[in-house]
C-alpha cells in the first residue's frame, strides 16, 4: 500500500471539489407491465447525459437488492433533483432516489478497461 504524508492528505483535500451522488432504488411499480421499456429509456437518457459531461459516473448495481444504481453527477443537488425528476422510469414510479453532496478528488476515476 502507498504511503500517504499529511501534506499530501492536505493538498489533495484543498482541491476537492463537490458533486452530487445519486443512490437509485425500487419505486412502488418497478414489477408494473411495461417496466422494461420505461427502464431502458432510462438507461438510454443516462448516457445521453454522461455524453453530455453531466452524469460522470454510471454505476447500475445488479445484486437483487433494493438498490438499482448509483452516479455521480457534476451538478448542484438541487440541480440533479431536477434532472432526476425527469427521469422516465422516476416519473413512472419504477425508481425512487436519494441525493447527496459529496467530494471528488483530483484524478478520481474508474479503473481503465484491460485492453484486449
Amino acid at each position: 500500500m502507498a504511503a500517504i504524508t499529511d501534506e499530501y492528505m492536505r493538498e489533495t483535500q484543498e482541491k476537492a471539489r463537490t458533486y452530487s451522488v445519486v443512490i437509485l432504488k425500487s419505486g412502488p411499480y418497478i414489477h408494473a407491465p411495461g417496466a422494461e421499456k420505461i427502464i431502458r429509456e432510462h438507461g438510454r437518457r443516462n448516457f445521453s447525459l454522461r455524453a453530455d459531461g453531466v452524469l460522470a459516473v454510471v454505476c447500475p448495481v445488479r445484486d437483487g437488492s433494493d438498490v438499482h444504481g448509483i452516479g455521480v453527477f457534476d451538478a448542484s443537488v438541487e440541480e440533479t433533483r431536477r434532472i432526476m425528476e425527469d427521469d422516465p422510469a422516476v416519473r413512472a414510479e419504477l425508481f425512487t432516489y436519494e441525493v447527496h453532496p459529496c467530494l471528488g478528488f483530483p484524478g478520481d476515476s474508474l479503473p481503465e478497461l484491460p485492453k484486449a
